[in-house]
């Protein structure tokens, strides 16, 4: 394959569907009757949409979500990656946040040192990845399109990024369950974010999954 330059990049994010309980297993359980309804119906929204590869986590919840719409769309590869995966992407210290909220965030993010070690270094891989224009090869399309079925953690990082917001402030970015952002990367321009958290596909008995009460409006 030769390579011809970049070409626009837009990168379609997704949380899983609705999933069961994490007591259902150790690494969390499958998608609920809701959750896989939520996928089906994603899917058919997309259907017209010309993927070049649906990619998602290694978890149960999102492959379930990833193959669900991948029926609807017919013939698109479908790539598992652990950069797709559930992780937190970044820590931050103390002084960077807003001291009201310091203590709040820092007790939601208390977590191994293992853990620690690893998130970040996937967060990074995941930008080079999935973020910013796409190589272009000969006879290739004028834009690529590329589907990717994750976690909350991972959108909010990718949609922090895109904004040039400060690196703490993936926090506190939520997504419902089955929701689709919608990322541009043109070549020369700045990364825009075209749609966010749009759960227009879903009917209102769906649509607030994944969201703790308080935030419902």
């Amino acid at each position: 394959m030769t390579v011809t330059g970049t070409v626009t990049r837009y990168l379609y994010l997704v949380r899983h569907g609705e999933a069961l309980s994490d007591e259902c297993e150790p690494t969390g359980g499958g998608l609920t009757e809701n959750g896989r309804r939520q996928a089906v119906l994603l899917g058919r929204r997309l259907r017209e949409v010309p993927f070049a590869a649906v990619h998602h986590g290694p978890l149960p919840r999102a492959t379930q979500t990833a193959r669900l719409i991948g029926e609807q769309l017919g013939g698109v590869p479908l790539r598992v990656s652990e950069l797709a995966g559930d992780y937190v992407p970044y820590w931050p210290e103390r002084d960077e946040l807003p001291p009201e909220a310091a203590d709040f965030l820092l007790t939601f993010l208390n977590s191994s040192a293992e853990e620690r070690s690893w998130g970040p270094e996937l967060a990074r891989r995941a930008v080079e990845r999935f973020a910013g224009p796409a190589q272009a090869a000969e006879g290739s399309a004028a834009a690529c399109r590329e589907l990717v079925v994750t976690h909350n953690f991972l959108v909010a990082w990718l949609v922090r990024h895109a904004t040039d917001a400060p690196a703490w402030r993936w926090l506190g970015l939520n997504h419902a369950n089955a929701a689709l952002t919608v990322i541009r990367y043109a070549p020369g321009r700045p990364s825009s974010v075209l749609c966010l958290n749009d759960t227009r596909h879903l009917p209102a008995d769906l649509r607030w999954t994944g969201f703790p009460p308080e935030l419902h409006i």
